[in-house]
């Protein structure tokens, strides 16, 4: 039986995307998400933070709008597939990078910004306009 998975990750894009190409002209683009999660401890009742970063893969069309509009700082939604690597790091230790295949890109707005706004960012449903206020003027 086959199987399919999803990832869904809310975060800052940690740095600039890097657009490069296959060999047979592909577009691929590389960008790092820091994903945040805050509580309070129960014991201290001190605040507690941890960051997990993310590798984001964008291909094709996707690379190459990401490419233009995703910016370090900004706050972005990746819908795709994750994978764990392991690797050796400069030290010489076991490492492990999470790196997530993007289906999906959704540019929330940048880390200055309020919830929701998309100042200076590209939202994709722009394509389409809003949707219609007034159910009369729906075509069906």
């Amino acid at each position: 039986m086959a199987g399919w998975h999803q990832t869904i990750i809310v975060g800052n894009v940690g740095r600039d995307p890097e657009l490069r190409y296959t060999p047979s002209g592909t577009p691929v683009c590389s960008f790092s998400v820091a994903v945040s999660e805050k509580w309070n401890d129960r014991q201290s009742n001190e605040q507690r933070e941890k960051t997990t970063w993310y590798r984001v893969t964008c291909w094709r069309q996707l690379a190459e709008t990401a490419n233009r509009f995703v910016h370090k700082g900004m706050q972005i939604m990746v819908v795709g597939t994750v994978e764990a690597n392991a690797y050796m790091n400069n030290a010489g230790e076991a490492a492990a990078s999470l790196d997530l295949t993007a289906r999906d890109v959704r540019f929330l707005g940048s880390r200055d910004s309020q919830a929701g706004d998309t100042a200076g960012g590209y939202n994709q449903d722009d394509e389409y306009g809003p949707p219609p206020t007034d159910m009369n003027d729906i075509p069906f």
